[in-house]
């Protein structure tokens, strides 16, 4: 197994999130083998407290790299992954046919943003554009639809239920059609 460079990483928040976006190009004719190996390693990672989930996703076309990606809860949580002894029994079964030419491992907004064919992450002004764009029509709904039916509520319910509302919406409905929908513009 060989490796890409260095792994690039944003500065992690106190309590945020991780995710780590793994890119591996497989040799022709072993796409089924790597697969069963990606499988594997993604479950090994599922069993690990913290682990908020995965994803593996197959090449746009031939030659194009394969993409892995974990979320984690913080980045302990993916720290004590990394350096797990069951991480690198998988990789000791590597076969050698494939190999990783990118890691980037994502905090904050960056994780709202899906991998387009590449590694590489939307410039910062962009991604806090996007997020904009998303929450604006989500505080203007909450704001006349929602204030009034929780407004009996105490402040610290009434904030922490739209702060729930807000997270599922952006991070499960909004954010993936505005990142499908800007693509091109977000990787331009």
């Amino acid at each position: 197994m060989t490796t890409a460079g260095p792994e690039q990483a944003t500065q992690p928040q106190p309590s945020g999130e991780v995710a780590v976006l793994i890119a591996r190009r497989v040799d022709p004719g072993y796409e089924t083998q790597f697969e069963q190996w990606a499988q594997g390693v993604l479950d090994a990672a599922a069993a690990f407290p913290g682990h908020l989930g995965y994803g593996l996703f197959r090449p746009a076309g031939p030659g194009e790299p394969w993409y892995l990606v974990h979320r984690f809860q913080d980045a302990e949580a993916y720290t004590r992954w990394h350096h797990s002894v069951e991480r690198a029994a998988w990789f000791a079964r590597a076969d050698g046919h494939h190999q990783e030419v990118a890691r980037r491992q994502l905090t904050g907004l960056e994780g709202w943003f899906p991998p387009n064919g590449s590694a590489r992450v939307p410039a910062r002004w962009k991604m806090t554009l996007t997020a904009v764009l998303g929450i604006f029509p989500l505080s203007l709904l909450t704001g006349t639809l929602l204030q009034p039916v929780l407004s009996p509520l105490p402040l610290l319910v009434r904030t922490a239920l739209v702060a729930c509302l807000f997270s599922t919406l952006m991070t499960y409905a909004v954010m993936p059609v505005l990142t499908r929908t800007l693509r091109h513009w977000l990787s331009a």
